[in-house]
Formats: C-alpha cells, sequence, structure tokens
C-alpha cells in the first residue's frame, strides 16, 4: 500500500510547529541586548560613584569650620546630595553627572551633552524642603543656597546664571562656599549641625510637640548678634 503524502509538509522538512526565527535568532539576540543593557548601567554606577567620592573630597578641603552631612544618612530618599554648614552659610550640594559633555546653561535651562535636564528645578525644591525642616526645628527661617555641583571635565557655557542657585564644577566647588566669607559663628554652625543630625527635624508627621520637646538651643543661649550699645 502506497503511503500518504501530505504535499504542504513534503518529508525531510521541520514541522510546522519549528519556529527557526524565535529559536536561533531571537533568544541569542535578546542575550545579547540584556548584556548591553547591564553593562551600561555598571559603567553609568562606576561613573555616578567616581563623581561623588571627587566631590566629597573637595567638600572635606573645606576645612574643620564646615559640617557635611549625607541627606541619605539622615534617612532621606535622595543620592549624591550633601547638606553643608560652614561659616559661609548653609547650602545643599546636589552632584550631577556630566562627563566629559558639554554643559549649556542659560538661567533655569541647563543642557548636558545636547539633552536638557531640570536639575535647577530640582535643586530649588529639594532646599525649600530642607528650609523648612529646619526652619520648623529651630523656630526661626533656616537659608539653604542649593548648590548644583558637575562632576566631570567637560566644559561648562554660561549664558545667564539661575537665580537663587549656584552652578559649578565639583573642582571649585570648595572655593564657591568660603568665597561666602564668614556670615555666621562658629557656635552657631554646631547649633545647625545639631539640629540637622536629630532625626525629630526631618519627620514629616512629627508632631509639634515632639519638636518642642528637642530644643536646639540652651535657654540661656547667646545669640549671633550682638545689642547695640548705648
Amino acid at each position: 500500500m502506497a503511503g500518504y503524502i501530505d504535499a504542504s509538509r513534503p518529508p525531510g522538512l521541520w514541522s510546522a510547529e519549528y519556529n527557526p526565527r524565535h529559536e536561533l535568532l531571537e533568544a541569542p539576540r535578546s542575550i545579547q541586548v540584556g548584556w548591553a543593557r547591564r553593562r551600561r548601567i555598571d559603567r553609568a554606577a562606576r561613573r555616578e560613584e567616581a563623581g561623588r567620592s571627587r566631590t566629597v573630597e573637595r567638600l572635606a578641603k573645606l576645612g574643620a569650620a564646615w559640617r557635611v552631612l549625607d541627606i541619605e544618612d539622615l534617612g532621606l530618599p535622595i543620592r549624591n546630595t550633601f547638606l553643608t554648614i560652614g561659616p559661609g552659610g548653609v547650602f545643599l550640594v546636589l552632584v550631577k553627572p556630566q562627563g566629559r559633555s558639554r554643559v549649556r546653561l542659560a538661567g533655569d535651562v541647563m543642557q548636558v551633552g545636547g539633552r536638557r535636564y531640570k536639575y535647577v528645578a530640582e535643586a530649588r525644591a529639594l532646599a525649600e524642603q530642607v528650609t523648612r525642616a529646619l526652619s520648623k526645628t529651630v523656630g526661626a527661617t533656616v537659608p539653604v543656597t542649593p548648590v548644583i555641583a558637575l562632576a566631570g571635565n567637560g566644559a561648562i557655557d554660561v549664558h545667564g546664571v539661575p537665580k537663587g542657585c549656584l552652578v559649578t564644577s565639583y573642582r571649585e566647588l570648595d572655593y564657591i562656599l568660603t568665597s561666602y566669607g564668614e556670615r555666621i559663628a562658629a557656635r552657631t554652625v554646631n547649633k545647625l549641625f545639631s539640629v540637622a543630625r536629630h532625626p525629630v527635624t526631618w519627620q514629616n508627621t512629627g508632631s509639634d510637640a515632639q519638636v518642642e520637646a528637642y530644643k536646639w538651643y540652651s535657654p540661656d543661649a547667646v545669640t549671633d548678634k550682638r545689642t547695640p550699645q548705648g
């Protein structure tokens, strides 16, 4: 008896369920794409860590009169941001990657490598958040100046500076902050540092009673401002 031959499936060919594109091409391609993505992420993480380390080194050059706190250590989920308190005032330093890219700054508009970023708006918002937290505990307004420290060695073209926000290369960070002189006394620096380290300062749901229970000053503390002599 002659065998039955299906014309749609000639003998010796693969079955209709076999998909060579899926088996031979797509799986290896997905592996390569995943590997390349992981490599990019790892490379970006290394650059970020290097920029952070270099910025910390520049902040360390400020000297013993300054106090530096990593915002992330205070329980806030914000990476590569440092609260810096010293004779020149209170500054919030945000480290942003630059690499070899050219930065163009025109007021609030900042472009890094041709791409626009909202770094200035982000820095202002975070500085305002820190101001509210410190001021609530202190009982007086504590101005905080936002600073964007660009980690890289690319050129920076300035066509207009943003209002109320400093933008600088990380290499000049210590020079910029010390140029503000001595606007607050050493004892005030220590007091503000104590306030910044206390957990109650950063509790969004903290009651007024909790804040009142933590005194940032002693009852007989002397203010920095001297009373005019009569």
